[in-house]
């Protein structure tokens, strides 16, 4: 099962000739690119939530915190990211 895992944007560059919104997206100490197509308001500094290699809502930084610490004190945090394709 893939859940959505929240990461801190770090960088945003346009792709493809500029049709596509992507960003650099720090999960702990992997970064991972993602679309930003579905959360146009997103920026540089704000944490999302992503899911298969798409950001789909914008999150509070603690409540990112806290889902990060709960699934890597589960031990699920490794499996979520090389399994889900972030």
């Amino acid at each position: 099962m893939c859940l959505a895992i929240p990461g801190k944007i770090k960088e945003i560059e346009y792709q493809y000739g500029g049709a596509v919104r992507m960003a650099k997206v720090q999960f702990g100490g992997i970064t991972k690119e993602a679309s930003l197509e579905m959360v146009p308001a997103a920026v540089v500094g704000d944490y999302v939530l992503v899911h298969v290699g798409v950001a789909i809502s914008i999150v509070d930084e603690v409540e990112a915190a806290k889902t990060f610490a709960y699934l890597e004190e589960i031990g699920e945090l490794d499996d979520l990211i090389d399994s889900c394709q972030l």
